[in-house]
């Protein structure tokens, strides 16, 4: 990659092109909209987004290029207080998007309350990039209730923009867009200018299944599950792919499966259906579940699942 840069920089200033290049990161609380922002701003299906809180948990990259720009977009966990070892790993992912932003977007909603994450709005109001707060699901509110807004906003982080947005209904996203590329650094490429995304093909496997868990079934099921690859072999025209389920219990266990393995029927073709969208190939996909009692707390299946980044 190194080397891609240099020829990428004598040949800009070969052409005396101006290249802007940057990360842009997306943080917040969960459930406020980012996973839905990053897919719009990215312009593919990068990150799953649900209805449900905590859908993401990794940090992941979308990569938008132009012949003049990259736009390294990077997806966030939503910020909670960490009641284990997974959610404290999802917080430093959320951190971690604080220390190497270009350019900050700070996603938030008419509905929820500072309150919830006044540390992290403290370690936001320090940096020294440019903050663009974007208030989400305006069409759940009235022009007065906007604007109360935000005012409050306006007063928690004085130095950023505050740009009101409905990911959902595409409305003020151009603005966003255009914004940023505003705001980009000069600076060759960071990543080849075919690349769409950071991740490896078997996590969004293990995502697109996540996601199908979410859709299926409720409580606290979607949030003791974990998917893992196994087996993947891929040809030219098809994918075999051997996925796991991971639970804390028994009972969830069978939950998953339900009557007759008709449960886990469902989420299998739903993913198999969504992977041979994703990757353009027949899929072959084949899933089990296994029960591991302190997944969440345990280090070793952490780093396995992709969650070992340290502070």
């Amino acid at each position: 990659m190194a080397f891609c840069r240099c020829v990428f920089i004598i040949y800009n200033s070969f052409l005396n092109i101006m290249h802007k290049a940057g990360f842009v990161n997306i943080v917040g609380n969960p459930n406020v909209g980012k996973s839905t922002l990053m897919n719009l701003l990215v312009g593919e299906r990068i990150s799953i987004a649900t209805f449900k809180a905590q859908t993401t948990r990794h940090r992941i990259m979308g990569i938008l290029n132009t012949d003049d720009a990259q736009v390294v977009f990077s997806d966030t966990p939503g910020v909670l207080k960490p009641n284990y070892k997974l959610q404290e790993a999802m917080l430093r992912f959320s951190r971690s998007a604080l220390r190497d932003a270009d350019v900050l977007l700070y996603v938030t909603d008419m509905v929820e309350t500072p309150e919830k994450n006044s540390d992290f709005i403290d370690e936001v109001r320090k940096l020294d990039v440019p903050i663009i707060v974007l208030i989400n699901k305006i069409d759940l509110a009235s022009q007065e209730e906007l604007v109360k807004k935000v005012e409050l906003w306006h007063e928690l982080i004085p130095e950023a923009e505050i740009l009101p947005i409905s990911a959902i209904a595409k409305f003020n996203v151009d603005v966003v867009m255009k914004r940023v590329m505003e705001l980009l650094p000069e600076s060759p490429p960071y990543f080849e200018k075919d690349a769409l995304t950071d991740k490896p093909a078997r996590f969004f496997v293990t995502e697109i299944i996540r996601e199908k868990i979410l859709l299926h079934y409720d409580k606290e099921i979607p949030y003791v599950c974990e998917a893992a690859v196994e087996h993947f072999k891929e040809k030219d025209n098809s994918i075999y792919i051997k996925a796991l389920i991971y639970v804390e219990r028994d009972s969830q266990k069978g939950i998953i499966i339900g009557h007759e393995g008709a449960a886990l029927k469902r989420v299998a073709t739903d993913a198999r259906r969504e992977l041979e969208k994703f990757f353009g190939k027949r899929i072959f996909l084949e899933i089990y579940v296994r029960v591991d009692k302190d997944w969440r707390n345990s280090d070793r299946q952490l780093r396995r699942f992709g969650y070992d980044q340290k502070d």
